[in-house]
């Protein structure tokens, strides 16, 4: 499940970093987000982040279930097991926070380009206004007020998109430091694996030296 985690995590990267720049590939993603959009595509995106919220819900009262356990109670395999539910924890939520930002994203595209649509047909009305009919002073004074209204709001969303550019490089900061965690918890996870490996083939011993001195006494 943590390799899946990774793969999913490693792909919505990408596709943040498609949609940050102007090409060939970041139309394919719009175009692909769009059809996502329609139908029952939100209701079956819903469905599965509503499931990676159960499984992280799950993942941290383990964890915290194994946290108020007294020292003494605790075993290799508890600590193998606190180290698993906070690695699942940690990805599951960052994969959350990932889509959202992917959801963000496409929404303000779609939003500049409606906005930029409706300013170059504003231009065009500005022209014809100019160049035809001279005693529309006022509808070109409402015009131009438009225009500035639209480049004000187009002022913000590129103000919102580098905002959303610096939160994605942060991201993808925080994807590194995971990836080196995780890597820190296999280690881990494989030393503890060892330890208590070690620690059956020496109850195994003890063992098999009691009943050889059972034996003994009894012959």
């Amino acid at each position: 499940m943590i390799q899946l985690l990774f793969m999913v995590i490693f792909a919505e990267t990408a596709l943040i970093l498609l949609l940050l720049f102007r090409t060939p590939l970041r139309k394919l993603v719009i175009m692909s987000l769009d059809r996502v959009k329609r139908g029952s595509g939100p209701l079956v995106v819903k469905t599965i982040a509503g499931v990676v919220f159960a499984v992280l819900l799950v993942s941290v009262y383990n964890l915290r279930e194994i946290h108020n356990r007294s020292v003494e109670a605790l075993n290799p395999t508890d600590q193998v097991l606190a180290s698993k539910y906070l690695l699942e924890a940690s990805l599951m939520g960052f994969l959350l926070f990932l889509l959202f930002m992917i959801d963000k994203q496409h929404h303000y595209i779609r939003e500049l380009r409606v906005l930029r649509k409706t300013m170059e047909a504003a231009k065009q009305q500005n022209r014809s206004f100019a160049d035809g009919k001279n005693g529309g002073g006022e509808e070109q004074k409402a015009l131009a007020e438009e225009i500035s209204r639209v480049r004000t709001t187009i002022t913000k969303l590129e103000s919102a998109c580098e905002t959303k550019a610096k939160e994605v490089k942060a991201a993808e900061v925080n994807v590194a430091a995971l990836k080196s965690q995780s890597e820190g918890f296999l280690l881990e996870y494989d030393r503890l694996v060892e330890e208590n490996q070690n620690l059956r083939d020496q109850l195994q011993s003890i063992d098999q030296s009691s009943s050889h001195s059972d034996i003994k006494k009894n012959t």
